[in-house]
């Protein structure tokens, strides 16, 4: 019997995974309309047969206007619901892995172009739209001003996350995430370098909280009480005068009174001018110093690539789990490799047994 931490089950709420590997959420500019096409068919199949404890869709707008680009998946039409069911049903047929989806808007990051084409705000007469934000202040200079979010527009925001979590629901997700980090819609309320309202929702770190925890408020309201919710959050936002982990660790006490389920911490991407140290782990402090102040689980993430990492990371107790993203899409059976590193045993299809090496000897179970 194995005695890898990384490959012990966790219980999130009614799931229990049965590892701790998770594959974050991860953009794939492949959608049409805001529904999931043949590509996440075999994006999601792929990664759905990795062996790994936990497979989350990648950020999905609530509304039109919170789609990071015209070609990001959404949750806010009959159309995406029913795409995405499609999707799901087919990968379920052949794997029981658990699969979340991250819930999110981008605010004023939204309409920009597909990263391979260059990922600049598009024009007007290009796909692209008016943004939103807390505040009337672009991401980067030359971009257009985002509109500053009324007591009107925040209500529908509000209520787009609501009614997302519930066809959420309706698909039979296993756990739903709500992006409130790389400077997203959520983060930019939290980081007093995109929120300078004067207003309940600006100013003191009481009041940059309150529309991201309104927004877990609502969404939690209407789930299934065990169905597992948690937050992704950037810890620092690497510039001078902005969000920071002192800050993050006052929100992640909110959620954990809020009985989130689980706190994925990651970093950066709310200031144009950030300044970033990177290297393996490098976001694995900030993880460790939320676990420190929480009782929910914690994800750590940021160039964790090699299985004695991973391992160390949750045997130490500087998080609770793993995420992967960039590492697993250039290997999708990273998990496998994990475990046989690791002396510990991974799931696979059936149809895959026969590759198992002999030298690795009992390391798949169906």
């Amino acid at each position: 019997m194995s005695n890898s931490k990384l490959f012990e089950p966790i219980q999130l709420g009614s799931v229990i995974l049965p590892n701790r590997i998770v594959i974050a959420p991860m953009c794939q500019y492949s959608a049409e309309e805001g529904s999931a096409t043949d590509w996440h068919l075999m994006h999601l199949g792929r990664l759905a047969t990795s062996g790994a404890g936990l497979l989350i869709i990648e950020a999905t707008a609530v509304e039109p206007e919170g789609r990071i680009s015209p070609d990001d998946l959404g949750l806010y039409s009959d159309a995406n619901q029913q795409a995405l069911d499609g999707v799901l049903k087919a990968v379920r047929r052949y794997t029981d892995m658990p699969i979340g989806i991250q819930l999110g808007h981008a605010g004023r990051k939204a309409s920009i172009d597909s990263p391979w084409n260059g990922g600049k705000q598009l024009g007007l007469d290009r796909r692209g739209w008016n943004t939103k934000a807390p505040s009337a202040i672009p991401m980067f200079d030359g971009d257009r001003i985002p509109t500053a979010l009324d007591t009107v527009g925040l209500t529908q925001v509000r209520d787009a996350f609501v009614a997302s979590a519930e066809r959420a629901v309706a698909l039979g997700v296993d756990l739903i995430e709500l992006h409130g980090a790389h400077g997203y819609l959520l983060h930019q309320f939290l980081s007093p370098l995109a929120n300078r309202r004067s207003d309940q929702y600006g100013g003191s770190l009481e009041n940059r909280m309150r529309f991201p925890l309104e927004v877990f408020d609502a969404v939690k309201r209407v789930l299934p009480p065990a169905l597992p919710l948690g937050v992704r959050i950037s810890a620092t936002d690497w510039a001078d005068g902005g969000w920071d982990v002192e800050q993050s660790i006052a929100f992640a006490r909110e959620l954990d009174e809020r009985r989130c389920h689980f706190i994925h911490v990651s970093s950066g991407g709310v200031a144009a001018k950030q300044s970033i140290s990177v290297g393996p782990n490098y976001q694995v402090p900030f993880a460790r110093l939320i676990k420190e102040a929480v009782t929910m689980p914690v994800i750590a993430v940021g160039l964790i690539t090699e299985p004695d990492q991973a391992e160390a990371i949750v045997a130490t107790g500087d998080a609770d789990m793993v995420a992967l993203a960039r590492g697993i899409l250039f290997e999708p059976t990273w998990p496998w490799r994990a475990a046989a590193q690791l002396g510990a045993k991974v799931q696979a299809p059936k149809q895959y047994l026969r590759s198992q090496p002999r030298r690795y000897g009992n390391l798949f179970e169906v």
